[in-house]
């Protein structure tokens, strides 16, 4: 009989979940309906450079309506070959599913990475549904099995999550920041996390909202002893 083994088993079939950084990257879109607007308003949120290819009989009122503000560039005809030129990424959202094959086939040729809408065989990445709360990112993904069901799972998760999640992370974002600036070098960086997170781990999400910018000056005094006071007695510091 085989011994348990000590380490997590593997569980093939899943995707590489990741904080894909596309900010200043070139993304073209095929198609201009609901799809892609949802798939634009994705992009959008991460800072990418976003050209949408489309016919103008083709675009629904959110897509004309970022087109109008300027918020993503605007081509207005089919797609081209020519339009992968210097892309990163491509999603396409056509109900075409030729069309959508031969730009998939093109941009596999190209090495660049796709996602063609509602034909998981022909993508190098799917959407999950996300909740946003500031900085906080949760996502949720069936990989391409059953995305209503991803909706659902990640209102119950929104649900359950504190009302001040997104703004406790902003101010950890700070600290963290202000941290850097009094401890920079690289060989601190051990005892930079470990103190962080002993901060975590002692405050509360309600505490790091109430921090100002005064009190998190005050706690870093505390990181060269390597302390951790409270929050009571960091205040009562500010306010002698």
């Amino acid at each position: 009989m085989t011994p348990p083994s000590p380490f997590p088993e593997v569980q093939g079939g899943g995707s590489l979940l990741l904080a894909w950084q596309i900010k200043n990257k070139r993304v073209l879109v095929v198609g201009g309906g609901e799809v892609a607007a949802g798939r634009i308003l994705n992009v959008l949120n991460a800072d990418a450079k976003v050209t949408v290819v489309s016919p103008r009989s083709g675009l629904n009122k959110e897509v004309a309506y970022r087109i109008e503000q300027g918020q993503v560039d605007y081509v207005d005809r089919k797609f081209e070959p020519s339009d992968l030129d210097d892309v990163d990424m491509v999603l396409t959202a056509v109900d075409d599913p030729e069309a959508s094959t031969q730009v998939w086939k093109l941009c596999k040729e190209r090495r660049i990475p796709a996602n063609i809408a509602d034909v998981p065989l022909e993508c190098d990445f799917y959407f999950g549904s996300t909740h946003r709360d500031g900085p906080l990112q949760v996502m949720v993904s069936t990989n391409g099995k059953g995305p209503r069901y991803a909706n659902i799972m990640r209102r119950s998760i929104a649900s359950n999550l504190p009302t001040n999640a997104g703004g406790g992370i902003e101010k950890v974002g700070k600290l963290r920041e202000m941290l850097r600036k009094i401890a920079p070098r690289p060989e601190e960086g051990p005892k930079r996390m470990s103190w962080m997170i002993r901060v975590s781990d002692s405050y509360s999400l309600d505490d790091l909202c109430s921090m100002t910018e005064e009190d998190m000056a005050r706690l870093l005094e505390f990181y060269g002893p390597n302390e951790v006071p409270s929050l009571e007695s960091i205040k009562a510091l500010n306010n002698n």
